[in-house]
């Protein structure tokens, strides 16, 4: 990216390092991006914490039992917009597939099935479930899926724009695009500023608002169709932060700060996280 930038934040890993990073503004694309980027052959190590919830299966803490119970919800939830979108199955890709939930449930609605996700611990979990993921797109044939997801993935990609070109070869004409990504002008990231969990630090490498999701994917003729609010997300993320900036989980005033997120975001149409709805051309 060869854009200006501009300082905006200092910001820790709070779940791996304990390292410092900073976060600078693209004003172009109303976007923030980390640095310094960690290279491909140390980006993998900020990942390997039994706290990345993501990658387990783990339902060791009354948190990690009420994400998945909230998870389970929200499952249910995306295959039925995912569905909605399409009026019937078809060939579903999700990038960054986890430990392959997402993809069950799918299935279970009759969407022909691809997953990709990097990281083995997940795949061994995903494969204990009966979902063989790939390791990447690159095998996958052009033009092949009516329906292409990533629930909070974009951020963590080292190249975000190689992504959305590969994101366009991969959908078909007319196929969807589902983006979920947490939104760095809502009030709960306000409130936390360095602190909000949902700059996770160096995993997450870009930080985006609706206007940069738009501007990007229309540069390669993906038009945003839909933004959706995620209303779990300002609770979980309240709760991390929490911790993050008073060392224990405030679960009262987490949940405080999330609905005061929500309630101004039905004004401000900025939520803590939104999902993308976007259409090839």
């Amino acid at each position: 990216m060869n854009n200006k930038l501009e300082f905006y934040l200092i910001c820790k890993d709070h779940t791996v390092s304990r390292e410092k990073f900073e976060l600078y503004k693209d004003e172009e694309h109303d976007m923030l991006m980390t640095l310094p980027k960690p290279s491909s052959d140390t980006l993998g190590k900020y990942y390997e914490s039994e706290d990345y919830i993501s990658h387990t299966d783990a339902k060791r803490t009354v948190f990690e039992n009420l994400y998945h119970i909230v998870k389970k919800y929200s499952l249910r939830k995306k295959v039925r917009l995912i569905s909605g979108l399409h009026q019937s199955s078809g060939a579903l890709l999700d990038l960054g597939a986890g430990t392959g939930d997402f993809l069950i449930e799918a299935k279970r609605k009759n969407w022909k099935v691809v997953g990709v996700e990097p990281n083995d611990q997940a795949k061994v979990l995903a494969k204990n479930k009966g979902i063989v993921l790939e390791s990447d797109t690159s095998t996958l044939p052009d033009n092949n899926f009516d329906v292409i997801t990533m629930w909070h993935v974009l951020e963590h990609v080292p190249d975000v724009h190689l992504q959305i070109k590969e994101l366009k070869r991969l959908l078909k004409p007319n196929g969807y695009l589902i983006i979920a990504v947490p939104n760095f002008k809502s009030y709960d990231a306000e409130y936390y500023k360095s602190y909000w969990a949902a700059y996770d630090v160096p995993r997450h490498l870009w930080h985006f608002s609706r206007e940069a999701i738009k501007s990007l994917f229309e540069k390669e003729k993906i038009q945003l169709q839909k933004t959706k609010p995620l209303i779990f997300d300002s609770f979980y993320v309240s709760l991390l932060s929490e911790k993050y900036k008073n060392g224990k989980m405030n679960f009262l005033r987490a949940f405080w700060v999330g609905l005061i997120s929500n309630l101004k975001g039905i004004r401000s149409k900025q939520y803590s996280s939104h999902i993308y709805i976007l259409k090839n051309k």
